[in-house]
């Protein structure tokens, strides 16, 4: 259990690598799942599964994939598509719910994802599941642009949580199936995943660094309705921040976010995490930006999932 002043000075190193690899700046995003400031974003999420989702784990219940598009065949997954764009999206998160080996049907979709990819300048993001070395290569010739994949650490909240038997080795061969085949990666550690406890976080990290993401998001439990951990205290903002900056620490060279996917009543996962030196931060709050104009860091906003990365259509915000 780490000392505040233990934390403080964990969090004042990562800082200070961050600004020193990456500038005295900060990107806040807003992804198109979400209203903010009476907007939405400009990056939808769809699900191919629909609203199904075999695995059912104790977190979710397949909820997360219900506000978003649905599109169940490949032929609506084009049309939806094309629509988004027609409409002034710049990409999409393509996602679903897994089978029981923890896998999506990629094979019925990427096809349509490649002509995605040739009628439209989508930026194409999907969250992938368990992933072999065919489909990863299958994936990078459709011109896929980044893979996101849930980083589990330990067997116990694999087995525990997703229920699935197998453990953390398939996670490592799916990092090495999209290494391999040069696909762009951003790992997303998921702190207080086991029930709101600290579990395998800290190896997560270990696992992801001896790969080249493209950029690693940390997010949270989130208690939801409807789950089994409906009641369960989510984990401690200064937790939070504390596996941030060991991931800063353990990987100078890549880019850091806090996601959406945590509980944004709580401001103070923001302000830590702005302490730690944390380079993207999806929907951030007004103490957030607050802290940023602090340390007189220069702000960008951005449209999309907080795993793209910045890009031209960034807008200057107000510093």
């Amino acid at each position: 259990c780490i000392t505040m002043s233990e934390l403080d000075e964990l969090m004042a190193r990562a800082r200070d690598a961050s600004w020193e690899r990456f500038g005295k700046r900060i990107a806040f995003y807003h992804p198109g799942m979400f209203r903010y400031e009476g907007k939405w974003g400009r990056y939808s999420a769809i699900s191919i599964t629909g609203g199904s989702c075999e695995l059912q784990c104790d977190h979710c219940k397949a909820s997360l994939l219900k506000p978003m598009l649905h599109a169940t065949t490949p032929e609506a997954l084009v049309k939806t598509c094309q629509e988004l764009e027609k409409k002034g999206d710049s990409g999409c998160l393509i996602t679903g719910g897994s089978s029981k080996d923890g896998t999506l049907p990629w094979k019925d979709f990427i096809d349509a994802i490649r002509t995605v990819k040739e009628t439209t300048d989508l930026h194409i993001s999907i969250h992938g599941g368990m992933i072999d070395s065919d489909v990863a290569v299958r994936m990078k010739d459709a011109g896929i642009d980044q893979v996101l994949l849930d980083v589990v650490g330990d067997d116990e909240t694999l087995k525990k949580v997703f229920r699935v038997e197998y453990g953390i080795e398939k996670i490592v061969e799916t990092l090495d199936s999209l290494s391999k085949a040069g696909l762009p990666t951003v790992p997303h550690i998921v702190v207080g995943l086991n029930y709101g406890k600290i579990s395998g976080e800290y190896d997560a990290i270990r696992m992801i660094e001896r790969y080249n993401p493209e950029a690693v998001v940390v997010v949270s439990l989130m208690p939801l309705s409807g789950t089994p951990m409906c009641g369960v205290a989510p984990p401690a903002p200064e937790d939070i921040a504390a596996i941030i900056a060991t991931a800063r620490l353990s990987m100078p060279e890549v880019p850091i976010s806090l996601g959406c996917a945590r509980d944004r009543s709580d401001s103070k996962i923001d302000v830590l995490a702005v302490d730690c030196g944390v380079n993207k931060m999806a929907i951030p709050s007004e103490e957030a930006i607050k802290r940023a104009r602090h340390y007189g860091l220069s702000i960008e906003w951005q449209d999309t999932c907080c795993s793209v990365p910045v890009n031209a259509e960034v807008k200057k915000g107000d510093d």
